[in-house]
């Protein structure tokens, strides 16, 4: 398989835990709107809802973790989750861990550089839970029915893939220890070069803020830019009041274009590109993603739905982000955020003392709406990338209805006088045949079939997706039926 159909099964394995994502903007956004300057110390509900929030929102790298191990293992078994989430685990322990670092290198942590120190606040992100997740579910699909001597019996099959991960993790940290500091010293470098550029620079920060978000390395920029590593400070000295009249703000004002109108309407074209028997299963993802941009900017439920199934969107998306940033830091359309640049922190920064004329970021958020929706939707249909809901599937499982199906699989099982039992669990055919080896896996897999697994010579577990229950019961009343008229 080619690397651009491995990222694309890399995309469609993170919608799981995507799924979870607006959850906890909603909680944030609302917490922050209900406790603006305390953020929740002046309101329990706030409280509760704030740290809620970042619950799911701080810990995005192991759901990813464990979601993309699940998505991309053979049998979508736990196991594959269970060593991603015991890689990441240990990436955490000895990577983010300064005192394991200054171990490992022999230098002391008071001599240590600062890349090093923020590197090692930053090693658990969503780039090393998805890299993890990854390396679990290779391990497992290679691994997960591996056989042991016999003294070792027990540690063999599923029970193997934990430990093989965990050296895999361990190996994974070593060389990050070394690597990691030396990506981000550079990048913090390369902030520092560009802040002195004007607008100019923050459409180059704008651009490469976003482009490497997918490696977790966007922090780097985030630390010279909006925080006080420089001294620039400008998410700070926005809100203080402290900065300076028309250039404090230029790094966050071009992100609520972005956020609140440009993703959105991008939600809106991929669903409108999506095939019409999948709009309704893409429809509440999409919708709920672009709900959360807007109330609360958190954009990372939309992105990482086509950053890896599309990359060349997401290179666009980059590209137009660091355009609207130029844009606002030209004319001086300033409005700053504390939490991300939605439509809460908007409002909420309006009438502060450096924001300037932020009525026309809504202006030029609804041209950006209307960008991103030509473009997405050209891009999309012109090269048929593969966003969510335009998955290439068989014209087999999109025709036939869920009876027809069935009688297809049983035909492909070997026919009814091959078919012991037939049951099902959330995702799984369980069979028991009389001889396995009579099944016809290709048909299988152009009828839906995620993956076959074979226990032995007469029981098969076929993963056909959240449908199993419906099929399992229609191969049962179909198999009832034949049975009675013969």
């Amino acid at each position: 398989m080619n690397i651009l159909g491995y990222l694309q099964q890399v995309g469609k394995a993170l919608m799981v835990p995507i799924a979870v994502l607006p959850a906890g903007g909603l909680m944030l956004g609302l917490g922050y709107a209900i406790d603006p300057t305390g953020w929740g110390a002046n309101s329990p509900l706030a409280t509760i809802l704030v740290f809620g929030g970042k619950g799911i929102m701080d810990n995005q790298a192991w759901l990813f973790a464990a979601g993309v191990a699940y998505g991309l293992a053979k049998d979508n078994n736990g196991a594959a989750a269970l060593s991603g989430l015991l890689g990441l685990l240990i990436v955490e322990m000895v990577v983010g861990n300064i005192n394991v670092i200054s171990q490992i290198t022999g230098v002391p942590v008071a001599d240590m550089s600062q890349a090093q120190v923020i590197a090692s606040g930053a090693a658990v992100s969503a780039f090393t839970g998805i890299l993890m997740g990854i390396v679990a579910a290779v391990l497992y699909n290679r691994f997960h029915n591996i056989q042991l001597p016999t003294a070792l019996g027990f540690f063999g099959g599923r029970r193997f893939v934990p430990i093989v991960t965990s050296f895999s993790a361990i190996g994974i940290s070593i060389l990050m220890v070394y690597v990691w500091p030396t990506v981000y010293g550079a990048l913090v470098n390369f902030g520092v070069a560009i802040s002195e550029m004007g607008a100019v620079g923050a459409g180059v920060y704008g651009f490469f803020n976003r482009l490497l978000i997918p490696v977790g390395l966007h922090h780097a920029l985030n630390q010279v830019f909006i925080f006080d590593l420089v001294g620039i400070s400008d998410i700070s000295k926005f809100w203080s009041g402290t900065g300076e009249l028309g250039v404090t703000g230029m790094y966050q004002a071009g992100f609520f274009p972005v956020m609140g109108y440009g993703l959105p309407a991008a939600c809106l074209a991929m669903y409108h590109c999506a095939k019409p028997e999948n709009k309704a299963k893409v429809g509440g993802i999409l919708g709920a993603a672009a709900v959360t941009a807007i109330i609360t900017g958190v954009t990372e439920p939309i992105e990482f739905a086509f950053m890896f199934v599309a990359p060349v969107l997401y290179v666009i998306h980059a590209v137009l982000t660091g355009l609207s940033l130029f844009i606002a830091a030209s004319m001086q359309w300033f409005a700053g955020f504390t939490f991300s640049g939605g439509l809460i922190d908007f409002v909420l920064s309006f009438n502060l003392p450096l924001a300037i004329k932020p009525y026309m970021l809504i202006v030029q958020g609804l041209c950006f709406a209307a960008i991103y929706y030509a473009v997405f939707r050209f891009a999309i249909e012109k090269f048929d990338l593969k966003t969510p809901g335009r998955e290439s599937v068989d014209a087999k499982q999109q025709l036939l209805p869920v009876d027809d199906r069935a009688e297809a699989y049983v035909s492909a099982l070997g026919g009814r006088s091959n078919l012991v039992s037939i049951d099902a669990c959330i995702t799984r055919l369980r069979l028991t045949l009389k001889d396995v080896s009579r099944i016809d896996e290709e048909t299988l897999t152009e009828l839906g079939a995620l993956g076959v697994v074979k226990l032995g010579d007469k029981n098969l577990q076929v993963i056909v997706g959240t449908e199993a229950e419906l099929i399992a019961q229609a191969m049962a009343n179909g198999h009832e039926s034949a049975v009675a008229a013969s």
